[in-house]
């Protein structure tokens, strides 16, 4: 039987990613970036039923690349749109417990993009639901997603945040099929920062001791959830770089 490094390094193999750098500015490509459910209830340790428990690298580092990136594009006056994941004590969200609910602060940008709040760059979208995409449609049809690239003539969107392969996966898969539906017209391009992403971790010891839980390894499902997201039309980098 293999072990998690080894199953790890064999997903590595034979599902690659193909990963690069990611140069910014692109030359006549204008880049929004998108960052999903950076969030207390997420990424605060302590902070909820789907906070980390423990210190967790993979987390602090997506952490560390979001806060990065936003400081970045702040600065070069680029859009930003942010996902915060906010619930109702009477709608949950099965199969997940509880957790962002309004009021809490779970719900919450994490003390380092609180600022983001003020940030004339930044919009500020909280959605109920798992993915951002659907979470954005309107009471009138609209799209709060499509209207922002397109108030902005955005060709390039790149995306962060938690978790790989829930959210982050899929908004990427679903916006990805409204540009190739025509809903999206000045989108070109949708790319996903391994470093800037993380999911959680809920090891098959801990989970089957835990009624309705699911095995849930971060490493192997962080690398699927870039892989599926890759094998949908997305841009996997490894680096985010600023000319």
């Amino acid at each position: 039987m293999m072990m998690g490094t080894q199953i790890l390094e064999h997903l590595q193999a034979i599902l690659p990613l193909d990963e690069g750098p990611l140069v910014l500015p692109i030359e006549h490509k204008k880049t929004g970036l998108v960052l999903v459910d950076i969030v207390n209830g997420f990424c605060t340790l302590g902070a909820g039923n789907l906070a980390p428990q423990v210190p967790n690298q993979q987390i602090s580092g997506m952490v560390e690349e979001g806060v990065r990136l936003a400081r970045e594009f702040s600065a070069r006056k680029w859009p930003m749109l942010a996902f915060l994941d906010t619930h109702y004590p009477d709608k949950p969200e099965p199969p997940y417990p509880p957790h962002c609910i309004v009021g809490t602060g779970e719900e919450n940008l994490i003390p380092a993009l609180e600022w983001l709040e003020k940030d004339p760059h930044a919009t500020i979208k909280r959605k109920d639901c798992i993915n951002g995409f659907i979470g954005c449609i309107q009471k009138d049809g609209s799209n709060a997603f499509i209207n922002w690239v397109q108030a902005n003539d955005i060709h390039v969107v790149l995306v962060v945040g938690i978790c790989t392969d829930v959210c982050v996966l899929d908004f990427v898969v679903t916006v990805l099929s409204a540009r190739n539906h025509g809903l999206i017209p000045c989108l070109e391009k949708v790319v996903v920062y391994s470093e800037g992403c993380a999911t959680y971790d809920l090891p098959i010891n801990i989970a089957k001791n835990i009624p309705g839980a699911f095995s849930h390894p971060q490493e192997e499902t962080h690398h699927m959830g870039l892989y599926f997201a890759r094998a949908r039309g997305a841009q996997i980098v490894n680096k985010v770089l600023f000319d």
